[in-house]
């Protein structure tokens, strides 16, 4: 007994620092481990809606935050994917649930933005975001809550904003006021067709935990600059295991961008 008793206190004082210390760096149980996508798609002009949703269903996603989305249109620039309804059929390719959101009617169908989520929707607003003098187009917010367990929830919202400086600068304060008073951890993602030294970025989205990498996003035959990004609020919900710019896919002119990440979630 004396013998077991003194190799306990050995092991205590050898082993047990070293087991605390481990276990301050796993994530606690309140953490939830997400893996997030975001991909502008170019209205599928350079590749098969297929061939996009095995590239999404191999990564395993949980979430995909997903651009320029056309619904039965009638491009002359993408006949393959005339009368074509993106989210359902990527929904198809990828087995995961879906949502999107028209931006505006384009060539006999629509145009906008979209999302897939691993887990069930329990809903989803799109929400038009303001336009100003300079503004081309309509743009818009895809906001949903996602289910990730029984009766637990976040937000993911898909964005893509406008080509004028000033246009998204309005625009990025309009999401700021739609997400940031959510009760729920946020999670956005989308084309912000802005640098990360832009006002837009730097300054609209300081009370944002930047998720992906700065690596350039755009443009997949000429990459010279990162605006697609990943985003979490608020900053001190979440911890980066990893993120990347998927470098080598070229079935858009966006390169597709991922993170994975520790959600730290509260019961609702």
């Amino acid at each position: 007994m004396k013998y077991f008793l003194r190799l306990l206190f050995v092991i205590t004082i050898f082993y047990g620092p070293l087991v605390q210390a481990q276990e301050a760096n796993q994530p606690s149980s309140d953490n939830k481990e997400l893996k997030i996508l975001s991909y502008n798609l170019r209205f599928g002009e350079l590749a098969s809606l297929k061939e996009l949703g095995e590239f999404i269903k191999e990564q395993k996603p949980d979430i995909v935050a997903l651009q320029e989305v056309d619904s039965r249109t009638m491009r002359e620039m993408a006949e393959h994917q005339n009368d074509k309804d993106f989210i359902s059929e990527l929904g198809y390719y990828t087995q995961m649930f879906t949502a999107y959101g028209k931006t505006i009617d384009y060539k006999g169908g629509y145009y906008g933005i979209g999302l897939l989520s691993k887990f069930p929707i329990a809903k989803v607003e799109r929400i038009y975001l303001p336009k100003t003098d300079e503004g081309q187009e309509q743009r818009a917010v895809l906001i949903a809550e996602i289910e990730y367990e029984e009766n637990n929830c976040f937000t993911f919202a898909s964005t893509h904003l406008g080509l004028s400086t000033e246009e998204r600068q309005v625009q990025i304060k309009e999401i700021n006021e739609l997400l940031s008073s959510r009760s729920r951890p946020v999670i956005l993602g989308g084309d912000f067709n802005a640098v990360p030294e832009s006002d837009e970025i730097e300054k609209g989205m300081k009370k944002w935990q930047l998720l992906s990498s700065l690596e350039p996003t755009f443009s997949s035959t000429k990459p010279n600059r990162t605006i697609d990004y990943i985003f979490g609020f608020p900053k001190d919900n979440w911890k980066i295991i990893e993120s990347k710019v998927y470098d080598q896919i070229q079935l858009s002119d966006h390169f597709p961008i991922g993170v994975k990440v520790y959600m730290e979630v509260q019961a609702d």
